[in-house]
């Protein structure tokens, strides 16, 4: 029987992680949930303390860094479909049986189409391209489900990139022709947008683009986002 284990990375989360478990709990089947894991990287505002409230939700300890985390919490994860989701985009009503509908046919990862929770033209723009199934328009925010299997095939989550992880994934489902969007809306935060400026963020999440595009390693990436957007 297939069944996801949903993989939440978390640090500092307190804001949204409450909500998001009850949206999860709300919007899915129990029988479709193998389990629900909840990576910490470390949170100090009481994160884990609010997660650890409610039964039957997996907590893991991981060293800071999403990929770091999410590997984990892959590593721990007994369903056969593995749906990594951050703690503040919210998935759709009936997202389980969703992304079981279509690995049934055979698609073996992919995610949802995105709605960010601002009415900001540019960010309404982006959300509206997030519906076709192009490389350009896919990031980490819209969830990635992918079958275990695949997963452990590509060999996880490259663990070298501290920022940028989401995309060296979709890269490899892209290059393999594994990747389907699921026309439903994810709705995410548009939290970061609202701190650093809308055009501004999408400028230099775009010279991250391209710096990967032309070669640009791990750490110069990174380097980039700590002078720029951390």
């Amino acid at each position: 029987m297939d069944q996801l284990s949903i993989i939440i990375p978390i640090l500092n989360e307190a804001e949204t992680i409450k909500n998001l478990l009850h949206h999860i709990l709300e919007n899915s089947s129990k029988e479709n949930i193998s389990e629900i894991i909840i990576v910490d990287g470390g949170s100090t505002d009481g994160s884990t303390d609010i997660v650890s409230k409610f039964s039957n939700i997996v907590i893991l300890n991981s060293e800071k860094g999403r990929a770091k985390q999410m590997n984990l919490g892959a590593k721990y994860a007994t369903g056969n479909i593995l749906y990594f989701l951050h703690a503040d985009s919210f998935p759709p009503k009936h997202f389980d049986q969703l992304i079981l509908k279509v690995v049934k046919k055979g698609h073996e990862a992919g995610c949802f189409r995105m709605q960010f929770a601002s009415s900001h033209w540019w960010l309404q723009i982006a959300s509206w391209f997030t519906q076709f199934n192009w490389r350009a328009c896919r990031g980490g925010d819209q969830s990635q489900f992918i079958t275990k299997n695949l997963f452990q095939d590509i060999g996880g989550f490259n663990e070298s990139y501290i920022i940028y992880e989401d995309n060296i994934l979709i890269n490899a489902l892209y290059e393999r022709n594994q990747f389907v969007v699921i026309n439903k809306k994810l709705k995410t935060s548009a939290r970061l947008y609202q701190k650093h400026g809308v055009l501004k963020l999408q400028f230099h999440f775009g010279i991250i683009y391209l710096k990967k595009w032309f070669g640009a390693s791990a750490e110069e990436l990174y380097i980039y986002y700590l002078k720029h957007i951390a």
